[in-house]
């Protein structure tokens, strides 16, 4: 589904001539791919819509450190062009959690596995992870349980 949306944005932005949302959406075309080829010789059958997913995020998460290390270097022009980027990839996106409904999440699974201290990171994160994936930013997630957790 997601797949087919994506291309079908491709053929769209080339029919409207919008050259850069078209070299956009042919890169995550070209991400989604590889990942295919990777995926042919592993023996675990993998979600489609789960692995496009994981590829945008992956993308996006790449694109916002970019944005980051070109602002403070001075390259303002450089981090407008992967802004312009980092749009077009979250439009395939779900939704983002907020930070409440992050912290929500993370007591809600803390209280069911009984997670008190910090030893027990590893398996809020990946329950967390498990439920709730495309829809965080892991980083700002870790620095969550982290802080709930000490």
């Amino acid at each position: 589904m997601l797949r087919e949306t994506i291309k079908a944005e491709t053929i769209a932005s080339m029919k409207a001539g919008d050259k850069e949302r078209t070299a956009t959406l042919r890169l995550i075309g070209a991400k989604i791919k590889d990942r295919d080829i990777e995926l042919r010789t592993s023996s675990k059958e993998v979600d489609d819509e789960a692995m496009v997913t994981d590829v945008l995020l992956k993308m996006a998460k790449q694109r916002k450190e970019s944005i980051t290390m070109y602002v403070d270097g001075g390259r303002d022009e450089l981090a407008a062009k992967e802004q312009s980027e980092l749009t077009v990839i979250e439009e395939f996106l779900p939704n983002q959690m907020s930070e409440d409904e992050m912290r929500a999440a993370i007591e809600a699974i803390k209280a069911e596995q009984g997670a008190e201290s910090i030893k027990d990171m590893g398996k809020v994160m990946g329950e967390l992870k498990a439920r709730h994936g495309a829809e965080l930013d892991m980083s700002k997630a870790s620095s969550l349980v982290k802080e709930s957790l000490t």
